[in-house]
């Protein structure tokens, strides 16, 4: 996918990831579940303006986004909008696709254990090898990149909700998640 795919509005760029394939190596897996994050709310790490943290956020569309979250999980997101913008979608949970056996010894599961493997975005990425040397990288051209959704899979439905795991800006239905999969991190609420 290219990088005038990410340069566009974050909460678009979060609901066209539905059903693209995420690869580091042998390893893939069908984007299930998203977020998006945006400078102009506080729940992004980019509110509090340009910092050495969150130059990444900053820079330019395309770029792979990758922090710890609470000094432990490797979190993955793909930088959007024009560069000087912060913003980010968050990828949540994925579908297995390849690599099955070696992300389940990643995560000490058995590889028939496939809805555990990546139904959060800290198991994703221990499943999927991706750690903070991957931040700054190209989505393009990799380690890890972002490819279009298979043909296969055709349009998919997407559900949205309010973003989940935050304590700021919580009432934005900024999550989208791929209707009726039971990979997501965590089921959508019951309307």
């Amino acid at each position: 996918m290219q990088p005038a795919f990410y340069d566009r509005p974050v909460l678009e760029v979060a609901r066209d990831l539905i059903g693209c394939v995420v690869r580091r190596g042998e390893c893939s897996g069908v984007i299930v579940e998203t977020e998006a994050y945006h400078d102009s709310e506080p729940a992004c790490h980019a509110f509090g303006g340009l910092t050495p943290r969150t130059a990444t956020l900053f820079g330019p569309p395309g770029a792979a986004y990758v922090y710890l979250s609470y000094g432990v999980h490797a979190l993955l997101n793909a930088v959007c909008e024009p560069e000087g913008v912060g913003a980010a979608v968050l990828i949540r949970a994925l579908m297995p696709l390849t690599g099955v056996e070696l992300m389940a010894q990643r995560r000490g599961r058995s590889p028939q254990a496939q809805r555990e493997l990546c139904s959060g975005p800290g198991k994703l990425s221990q499943a999927l090898g991706i750690s903070l040397a991957d931040n700054r990288g190209d989505l393009l051209h990799g380690p890890v990149t972002f490819e279009p959704r298979p043909a296969q899979l055709g349009a998919p439905a997407v559900s949205t909700a309010p973003r989940i795991g935050i304590t700021r800006a919580t009432e934005l239905p900024w999550r989208f998640c791929l209707s009726g999969s039971r990979f997501l991190s965590a089921p959508l609420p019951r309307r």
